[in-house]
């Protein structure tokens, strides 16, 4: 049995210090915003990125392209590992299509080794979620096919839900209409959004003003974990540079539910071109997704 690594793409929004202390592969999604384009090689500080969004500037975004996954997990296979890369929802890019090509060349050429994709079917820390149960189940001496057969029963039960403070970003997005976005803006419209069973963003539910919108991401745990509630032996909080409200919900969930383990991170860049500064999200694992 080979040794594994595990791999995964910036949209997982893991912190650079978890990503060493674990050893886990990147596979970086670039951006361009001012004409320049940044990789995850390149950083912009995040703070400076949102700033940037809120005076009017709007980044694009680029998939990973199979030629640089085959790059990087060529390099591990030379190094005698298998591989197991955790990918962005395929139903949001074309990653883990990309990534899944690369994966087959490869196993045609290194019939030794494995290459591994897990189409997460989640977005942010939901994809990394599922990269920190990977990681605990390799340290408890799981092979990578026991490690993947985990992953692909239980990923729909990682659940995703955010809130967004701008809705034009959401239309910039196609998910919502111009009047939509214009008219709740106007009247304090905070959506509710969550990744369905497919993998894609879909808004469930609206809230009015900021604090119902924070309070409802406790809601959506409370009817979702169920049966779960013990399997969070950690939960996961992104947000859109709003760190203050990230903690804020970390410690009404504390309150609520009594956990006391948390990792927030800010949403990266290939995440916040499309949710906008003020986003704030939680990961945990439930029953199911949808309410």
């Amino acid at each position: 049995m080979n040794k594994f690594i595990i791999t995964t793409d910036t949209t997982a929004d893991l912190p650079k210090s978890y990503l060493q202390e674990n050893n886990i592969g990147l596979l970086a999604m670039s951006f361009q915003m001012e004409g320049k384009e940044y990789s995850g090689d390149e950083d912009l500080d995040i703070k400076d990125f949102y700033d940037k969004m809120r005076s009017g500037l709007m980044p694009t975004t680029a998939q990973v392209n199979p030629e640089q996954a085959r790059i990087k997990f060529e390099g591990y296979l030379k190094e005698g590992y298998d591989v197991l890369h955790i990918s962005f929802s395929s139903a949001l890019s074309g990653s883990y299509n990309n990534t899944r090509l690369a994966a087959i060349e490869l196993e045609e050429e290194y019939k030794d080794n494995k290459v591994i994709v897990v189409d997460s079917l989640s977005v942010s820390l939901g994809e990394g979620l599922l990269v920190d149960k990977a990681v605990k189940l390799k340290k408890e001496g799981k092979s990578i096919e026991e490690t993947f057969n985990w992953l692909e029963k239980n990923k729909l039960n990682v659940c995703q839900y955010f809130t967004v403070d701008d809705l034009n970003h959401l239309y910039r997005g196609g998910r919502v209409s111009k009047t939509t976005a214009i008219l709740g803006t106007a009247i304090g419209i905070k959506p509710i959004i969550h990744v369905n069973d497919e993998g894609k963003l879909v808004p469930i539910s609206k809230t009015r003003g900021r604090k119902q919108s924070l309070n409802k991401l406790l809601d959506s745990m409370e009817k979702l974990m169920g049966n779960y509630k013990s399997q969070n032996d950690i939960v996961f909080i992104s947000h859109g540079d709003a760190k203050e409200e990230a903690e804020i919900v970390a410690d009404k969930i504390k309150e609520r539910f009594g956990f006391e383990t948390f990792l927030i991170n800010n949403i990266g860049p290939i995440i916040g071109s499309h949710s906008g500064p003020g986003t704030v999200a939680v990961f945990f694992m439930g029953e199911n997704r949808k309410l």
